[in-house]
């Protein structure tokens, strides 16, 4: 019943958001999990300057189907974190060692190894210094982030652009997980298992991002 519970609650949630004007994102809205000290300014374009590893979760979990919709920038203006790097998001996420899977009920570093024990879908784009984008499907196992050829792209057109606004989608519709870019579709993965709930981080590590027009609604 709790599950079900939460699952209904969410979906409301979902739909109603994607209806709605892009969220004016504040501060009582996310949780900051940080490897050092970072600076993040909420509002209609929130601004993430982080020395480090850090995730930003939305509080509020979502269920399928879902699209998460947001324009991000990578900041390259002289800065010591303007890495032009790691534009990148958890979706769907719950931790398996956490009753009813609650993302908050054991606190993290901010390290990348630290979400290891999630199961999730994550998608990386410009990472590893804007060399690589990556999609993966992490099953729950520390050490273990399955990454399938297909999924690792390092051709330029896939990776970050400084000071450019780009539009990206996040899609969990049943057994249909896609990541789109700008209209254009990166990655898809037909799921037989897909993961149904959970929720929904920005990421990144020693960067400088800016997000605006985050909507949240059905594929």
């Amino acid at each position: 019943m709790k599950g079900q519970a939460f699952a209904l609650g969410a979906l409301l949630l979902a739909g109603c958001a994607g209806n709605a004007a892009p969220e004016t994102m504040t501060a009582a809205a996310w949780v900051v999990e940080a490897e050092q000290p970072a600076r993040v300014a909420f509002g209609p374009v929130m601004d993430i300057d982080a020395p480090a590893g850090l995730s930003l979760w939305r509080r509020i979990p979502l269920s399928g189907p879902v699209a998460i919709a947001f324009d991000a920038m990578a900041v390259a203006q002289g800065g010591p974190n303007d890495q032009v790097s790691d534009l990148n998001a958890f979706w769907m996420a719950t931790d398996p060692a956490a009753p009813d899977g609650a993302i908050f009920a054991r606190p993290r570093s901010g390290a990348f190894a630290a979400y290891d024990a999630l199961t999730t879908y994550y998608v990386g784009i410009g990472g590893n210094r804007n060399t690589t984008t990556r999609f993966r499907r992490y099953v729950g196992r520390a050490g273990d982030r399955p990454l399938l050829p297909e999924h690792d792209l390092r051709d330029p057109a896939n990776l970050l652009v400084a000071n450019r606004w780009t539009h990206i989608r996040l899609i969990a519709d049943g057994a249909t997980i896609a990541v789109e870019r700008d209209g254009r579709r990166l990655f898809a993965l037909d799921d037989p298992e897909p993961y149904r709930r959970g929720w929904f981080a920005l990421r990144t590590t020693k960067s400088h991002l800016r997000i605006r027009n985050l909507r949240i609604g059905k594929p």
